[in-house]
C-alpha cells in the first residue's frame, strides 16, 4: 500500500483550520480543485471519509487521528530544524495542551512561563474536565494532556503530577444562612452549589457519598470557570469545591471557611505525553512535572504503554 503523502494532510489541516475548501486553497496557494483532489486521494488511501462535508467542514474520527499525526510530525520537524539548518529554529513551537480548568488556574501557567518568556514555546490550551482531557490526546487535538487517568495511551507515558486537594468552602455569612447546624442532607438540598458543566461529577459524588442525595436533590449554578467558582464563593451566593492551592489567602484571612475540615476531595493528576518527545517538548514536560511536584509535594510515578 502506498504511504501517506503529507500534502494530503496539509490539505486536510487547511480545510479544517480555515473552515472550507476555498480558504484552504488560498492558504496553500493552490486551486480549490487541487485541495479537493488531495482530500479524495487521502480518503482513497484510508478507504473512508476524512471530512464531514458541512459548513464548516468537520473531521471524522479517522480525520482527527490523521490531523493528530500531521501535527506531531510538524512538531518533530520544527524540533529538528536546529540540526538541519544553519539558521536554527525559526520561531517558537506551538503546542496544543489539553488541561483541566483548575490546573490552568493554579500551577500550569507558572510552570510554562519560562519557556514562553524564552519564546521557544507558544501554547494552544484546550480546557476540559480532567476526566475527558485524555480524549483530546486520543483524537489528535492535543499532544499533551493533564488527566486524572493513570493509564497512558499506546506509545505514551503517564507521569504523576501530584494530588490536587479540593475543599468545600463558603463565606461565614453563607454558612450562617444555609448551614447553621453544619452540613446535613436537608441543608445541602436547599443551599446553592456551583458545578463546572453538566459532565462535572465531583460535587455529585461529594453530595451522594455523604448525604445519599440524588443529583436533582440539590441546587446548583453551572459556571465554566475556576476563577468564577472562587468569585461566587466570595460573593456569598454559593458554596463549592475549590482547590486549596487557589484559596490559601482567603482561608488564612477567614474570608472563606472550610465546611468539612479533613473531609475534602482529592484528585490524582497525570501528565500524558508521547514517549518519543524530545527538544522543546521534553523541556516542557520536565518543567511542568518539576513545578507541579514541587507545588503538590509528590514523588515521581511513571507508566508507559
Amino acid at each position: 500500500m502506498k504511504g501517506l503523502d503529507y500534502r494530503w494532510l496539509d490539505a486536510l489541516d487547511a480545510v479544517i483550520a480555515n473552515g472550507g475548501f476555498d480558504k484552504a486553497a488560498e492558504a496553500l496557494f493552490i486551486t480549490q480543485s487541487a485541495v479537493s483532489q488531495r482530500i479524495k486521494q487521502l480518503e482513497t488511501l484510508v478507504a473512508q471519509p476524512v471530512l464531514i462535508r458541512e459548513t464548516p467542514p468537520q473531521p471524522t474520527a479517522i480525520g482527527k487521528k490523521l490531523l493528530g499525526l500531521h501535527r506531531r510530525v510538524q512538531l518533530l520537524e520544527k524540533e529538528m530544524l536546529p540540526e538541519l539548518t544553519p539558521e536554527g529554529l525559526a520561531g517558537p513551537i506551538t503546542v496544543p495542551i489539553a488541561t483541566n480548568a483548575d490546573s490552568l488556574a493554579t500551577w500550569l501557567l507558572p510552570a510554562l512561563s519560562p519557556l514562553m518568556k524564552a519564546q521557544t514555546l507558544e501554547i494552544n490550551l484546550i480546557v476540559d474536565d480532567e476526566s475527558r482531557t485524555l480524549n483530546r490526546l486520543r483524537s489528535g487535538e492535543a499532544v499533551v494532556a493533564v488527566s486524572n487517568e493513570a493509564t497512558p495511551l499506546k506509545g505514551c507515558v503517564a507521569e504523576s503530577l501530584g494530588v490536587m486537594e479540593y475543599l468545600c468552602v463558603c463565606t461565614p455569612a453563607f454558612k450562617a444562612t444555609y448551614f447553621p447546624d453544619g452540613l446535613n442532607a436537608e441543608a445541602v438540598s436547599r443551599a446553592p452549589a456551583v458545578v463546572f458543566d453538566r459532565f462535572d461529577d465531583m460535587h455529585t459524588q461529594f453530595v451522594s457519598e455523604r448525604f445519599q442525595l440524588p443529583t436533582p436533590g440539590w441546587r446548583s449554578h453551572m459556571v465554566r470557570s475556576s476563577e468564577a467558582f472562587v468569585k461566587m464563593a466570595k460573593l456569598g451566593v454559593a458554596y463549592c469545591l475549590i482547590p486549596r492551592l487557589q484559596i490559601e489567602p482567603e482561608l488564612t484571612s477567614g474570608e472563606l471557611i472550610d465546611l468539612c475540615p479533613g473531609d475534602g476531595v482529592i484528585r490524582h493528576l497525570y501528565w500524558h505525553h508521547f514517549a518519543t518527545e524530545s527538544g522543546v517538548l521534553a523541556e516542557m514536560s520536565s518543567a511542568c512535572l518539576n513545578y507541579a511536584r514541587k507545588t503538590f509535594g509528590e514523588g515521581k510515578i511513571s507508566r508507559t504503554v
